[in-house]
């Protein structure tokens, strides 16, 4: 017979492998560190341009960065500080090289699906990591307890507190507090004792957290991560407890409502990678977000899967907007839940295979426009990016063939591009609606 402390004996001694396992990966330090990038992927694929025009911009202008030069001169090599230097300084044909930023707030995009191993993490970090190389500020939330993503940005010494469960506790303090300052506690007419949240919760004080003390810097310069660890499993759990002690704490807004708090210009893009299920960490990620990206495998089963993960998902939102439709008057939280756009992507693809094939024609039957027209291709390279905890963009291509490097780098490259060609109209939509609410309501001060 097996109990609990044969399954802590048997995560000792997993640790104990994990320990080794990253000392492999990682610098000697235990520490992720970032490549640095060769002057043919600068110009040709993140700057996109000529090699020889890139040779000659930095021999015309001393002030660039020079980049670390390899012994034999062929190859010079930049950290991503020096490529964004060089983006924001370099001008093609009269145009600058940083990407386009509508006013306002980040956009945010949930990650999501029921089904694990769908790719989800995967697709997260690839796309953070594309973004990055094309001059955005990135902002990642992992809100799945398997911390996945935490790890593969070189978190691995992360405290609950600081995960997404310590947001929602925040966030449970914060609302109740403000609820009992009021006459009445919103719809019910009768204020909630403060004495409802337990000193289990308050003594951690998480209601003096500050919002960047949930905000960790990773191994890219431009990117920072909300982390996850394994001990926030128990969120579920906490949540619904939570919600006992204040049924009107909308709960579901907690992320979103800290991601208000956030500085509009301090990043441009947020990724959330969501958990494999529908629970209180999902709902969070998949309310605060603009849009939602579903990845799927190209077989029947996550077929099946992600058929039955939108009916829930929508059950649930409806669910919420009933539920909660009266008692957000004073919030900032809509409902019901709206998103700018929904998009399909078909990850693990091979192309030579008839039964993918016939799956991605039998996704676009049914999801039309909304199934991304390129899916994340199967190579070797991103097999071993894999195992290593790396995207494609860190693994250096000199420790693999190029072209084997190549092709796995352009199936990110055309899939995050299709994203940014989805997300910019309507970006640009929403920072209109924000522009336009904020002159109302300056319009309705001076009045």
């Amino acid at each position: 017979m097996l109990n609990h402390r044969d399954l802590q004996e048997m995560q000792s001694r997993s640790l104990k492998m994990q320990g080794w396992i990253r000392q492999q990966t990682f610098s000697p330090e235990n520490v992720k560190t970032l490549r640095r990038f060769s002057s043919w992927e600068v110009s040709e694929l993140i700057l996109g341009i000529n090699q020889s025009t890139f040779r000659g911009k930095l021999a015309a202008d001393p002030s660039l960065p020079a980049g670390l030069v390899e012994p034999d001169g062929r190859q010079r090599w930049f950290t991503l500080d020096e490529v964004n230097i060089l983006r924001r300084k370099i001008r093609q044909r009269g145009k600058p090289l940083t990407p386009p930023r509508p006013a306002g707030r980040a956009i945010r995009t949930a990650i999501a699906n029921f089904k694990g191993g769908a790719g989800k993490s995967t697709v997260a970090q690839h796309f953070a990591h594309a973004a990055a190389l094309d001059g955005y500020r990135v902002l990642c939330v992992d809100f799945d307890p398997q911390a996945t993503l935490s790890h593969s940005m070189g978190l691995t010494d992360v405290s609950e507190e600081n995960t997404v469960w310590g947001i929602m506790a925040r966030d449970l303090i914060r609302q109740t507090e403000e609820q009992n300052a009021m006459p009445q506690g919103a719809a019910s007419g009768a204020a909630l004792p403060q004495r409802s949240i337990p000193s289990s919760i308050t003594s951690l004080g998480l209601q003096d957290l500050r919002v960047s003390d949930f905000i960790q810097p990773t191994n890219w310069p431009t990117i920072d991560l909300i982390p996850s660890c394994a001990n926030a499993a128990f969120v579920e759990f906490a949540s619904a407890q939570y919600r006992h002690l204040n049924p009107e704490w909308s709960f579901f807004a907690a992320v979103s409502r800290f991601l208000d708090q956030l500085p509009d210009d301090q990043w441009d893009l947020i990724f959330f990678d969501c958990p494999p299920a529908i629970g209180y960490q999902s709902m969070n990620a998949v309310f605060a977000a603009d849009v939602l990206y579903i990845p799927s495998g190209p077989g029947y089963w996550e077929y099946d899967s992600t058929t039955s993960f939108i009916g829930q998902l929508a059950e649930a939102l409806e669910d919420l907007s009933q539920g909660f439709g009266d008692t957000l008057s004073a919030d900032k939280v809509r409902l019901p839940k709206e998103f700018y756009d929904v998009r399909f992507l078909l990850t693990r693809f091979e192309s030579g295979n008839d039964l993918h094939r016939a799956m991605r024609e039998a996704f676009g039957k049914v999801f039309g426009e909304k199934l991304a027209e390129h899916p994340v291709e199967m190579t070797r390279a991103v097999e071993q990016s894999g195992r290593f905890l790396s995207s494609i963009y860190e693994m250096d291509y000199r420790d693999m063939t190029r072209e084997t490097w190549r092709r796995a780098r352009a199936s990110f490259d055309r899939a995050y591009g299709e994203f940014r060609e989805v997300i910019l109209p309507h970006w640009e939509a929403m920072s209109e609606e924000t522009l336009s609410a904020d002159k109302v309501e300056r319009e309705g001060e001076n009045t």
